[in-house]
């Protein structure tokens, strides 16, 4: 069957737009044609449009499984700005709130239901879909279903489960980062009828990648941003140190904001719009920035220190130059950086004691005894949890982060709720109460007002919104709500915005939480292996884009734009004489294993003290081993 017309109908009349970017119609005629598809689209390449422009082509509703619950909030919000009925389920929600939700699915006209995966297979979830008209499956941010991956979720391979239940449905998993094994992972744990992967090339003819050593990285981070002009994005690894980069830019007249996870949600969406705007040039901002948001003219994106692994560095910097036009990704790095990442290593995968420690302590923190907390979802402030329990807060983000890879617990990003309000009496016994409660008439009156419906249903607002009308201090507006839940009058839920922490088997004893040793040694390993290829990224004098495509299973010629293939990076050995001494000394050894001074005849004199330099690098970055003497090639 032909869909090419519709699905550009659909995509005009939708998105506004009259073509599609490369890659996207294949892929949406291949899931149209009932086929199990793997969707390969850089950082920026248009993943949604995948999935949703089939999902409006077709009678029925989509299923998207999101494990980012900010992005799932932001998607839902700009599909309804285009007229498209979209919804979201994901932890904290109360379960009046999901039950009416899934009824809209089921009876309504709901376009898009999108989920977090713990959320998928619980028995409430599993019993309406079976009643949905289920028209695809979309896995989101598809690699946290593999252990070969970076961001592994032991709740992504549940999501299979839901193919007996939707046996006939096909299924799109998309992904900016994967590697081929990855890639290969995906389908098999996914349940695929057949390979099916759709790909367009991680290439970026736009993106020049920079990497320069620099022990002043401000004076030089000032130097690249004058030198660029344009919106940009400068990423660091703490809170602490977004907001002094943000102030130091600032006092050098460069315009900058800075943006982390812990500011509140009315602010960070304010300075999120300001640049978005060009209100503000710079953001400054931890890895928490940039997904979901689509600002095509970002001209530079610059890190200051080496990220945990390529994956998470070569999406970071695809939101650079996403209008094809020129744009710089510059990575800025000391040796103090790879110490650093040696050391966040270390405190990433705590003793199996320390763990169990930890998890005692969440049992005593929610104060839950063996055998209960199956499923419950908790607030959870990890900086009050360290503080009353006397433990570092790295170990113990840590701990979580494996007793959730356990599959013991889910600990989600902040989720920002807005307060709701529900009147619990009759109108009559209202009027009588605002009779004896002079006080409250007034707080009442402009509740009804401006939030229309409360006597039937749970009404959402801002209680910022609602200091603001009544002319009152937010605490006291607080107050007098909690008064009224007192005396019966309303149901009030305080607006909140903590990460949610949900258990997923009932507690244990702590001597009973079972680590799996065998699993834990591997994902310490492949964690290491990630760091140091993200460490030798930055320090091999070797074509950036050759070395990126590279990881991620492309082959690619020189790009000629970067700093090696510029000759602008400062280094012991010039890059050109490095990839000729590497690639020599590759073939060298591949015939067989040879001694320092074996090899060493096959240069003259004048580049022995250069040849050791590059067989030295060749070392710590275990291209080579040398065993009793002799050299052996890895690579």
């Amino acid at each position: 069957m032909d869909h090419q017309n519709g699905i550009r109908k659909t995509l005009k009349q939708y998105w506004g737009y009259d073509d599609f970017r490369p890659s996207q119609e294949e892929i949406i005629c291949s899931v149209l044609a009932g086929n199990d598809t793997l969707a390969l689209l850089p950082t920026g390449g248009g993943k949604s449009i995948c999935f949703q422009v089939p999902a409006m082509y077709q009678e029925g509703i989509c299923v998207v499984i999101s494990p980012l619950i900010a992005l799932m909030k932001d998607q839902v919000a700009n599909l309804v700005k285009r007229g498209i009925s979209a919804v979201a389920i994901y932890s904290g929600m109360r379960h009046k709130e999901i039950d009416r939700i899934l009824d809209n699915c089921v009876y309504g006209k709901v376009k898009l239901l999108y989920v977090s995966p713990e959320r998928l297979t619980t028995e409430l979830m599993n019993v309406r879909l079976r009643k949905m008209p289920v028209n695809l499956i979309a896995v989101d941010e598809a690699h946290c279903i593999s252990q070969w991956g970076y961001d592994f979720r032991p709740s992504y391979l549940k999501i299979a489960e839901i193919r007996t239940l939707l046996p006939k449905i096909p299924i799109i998993a998309l992904t900016a980062t994967a590697t081929p094994e990855v890639v290969k992972d995906i389908q098999e744990k996914l349940l695929f009828k057949k390979e099916n992967v759709l790909q367009k090339s991680f290439s970026r003819s736009n993106l020049a990648y920079v990497v320069f050593q620099e022990e002043d990285k401000l004076r030089r981070m000032r130097e690249i941003l004058n030198s660029v002009k344009g919106s940009g994005i400068v990423y660091v690894r703490s809170r602490k140190r977004s907001q002094e980069i943000a102030v130091h830019l600032a006092k050098n007249n460069i315009s900058a904001a800075y943006y982390h996870a812990g500011l509140e949600t009315e602010r960070r969406t304010a300075i999120q719009e300001a640049w978005i705007d060009n209100k503000v040039r710079i953001i400054v901002a931890t890895n928490a920035f940039g997904m979901g948001i689509d600002k095509p003219d970002v001209r530079i994106v610059l890190h200051l220190a080496i990220p945990e692994s390529l994956e998470a560095y070569f999406q970071e910097a695809g939101r650079a130059g996403r209008d094809e036009q020129k744009a710089y990704a510059v990575l800025l790095h000391t040796e103090e950086d790879r110490k650093k990442l040696e050391h966040y290593y270390q405190t990433s995968f705590p003793p199996i004691p320390v763990i169990r420690k930890v998890y005692q302590s969440l049992a005593s923190y929610f104060q839950l005894a063996v055998g209960s907390g199956l499923g419950d979802s908790y607030d959870f402030d990890l900086t009050e949890f360290v503080e009353i329990y006397k433990l570092k807060i790295m170990t113990t983000y840590s701990s979580l982060k494996i007793l959730e890879q356990s599959e013991l617990l889910v600990l989600t990003e902040s989720v920002f709720r807005p307060a709701s309000i529900r009147f619990i009496i009759g109108k009559e016994e209202l009027y009588d109460y605002t009779l004896r409660n002079r006080k409250m008439e007034f707080i009442i009156k402009k509740i009804l007002q401006n939030f229309q419906g409360a006597f039937n249903n749970d009404v959402s607002f801002f209680e910022g919104k609602l200091a603001r009308i009544l002319n009152m201090e937010l605490p006291e507006v607080r107050k007098a709500l909690e008064i009224m839940v007192q005396n019966a009058v309303i149901d009030y839920r305080p607006q909140r915005e903590k990460p949610q922490l949900i258990f997923t088997q009932e507690i244990v004893s702590a001597r009973d939480v079972l680590i799996d040793k065998k699993i834990y040694d591997f994902r310490k390993k492949r964690y290491h292996q990630k760091m140091k290829a993200a460490i030798a990224y930055a320090e091999r004098p070797v074509c950036r884009n050759q070395q990126l495509l590279s990881y991620f299973g492309e082959t690619a010629k020189k790009c000629g734009i970067c700093d090696v293939c510029l000759g602008r990076t400062t280094v012991a050995v010039a890059p050109t004489d490095y990839q000729l001494y590497q690639e020599k000394i590759g073939e060298l050894l591949k015939s067989s294993p040879k001694t320092v001074e074996e090899l060493a005849t096959y240069f003259t004199a004048n580049r022995k003290e250069e040849f050791l330099k590059v067989l030295d690098f060749l070392e710590n970055e275990q291209f080579v081993t040398v065993k009793d003497g002799m050299i052996h090639w890895n690579a």
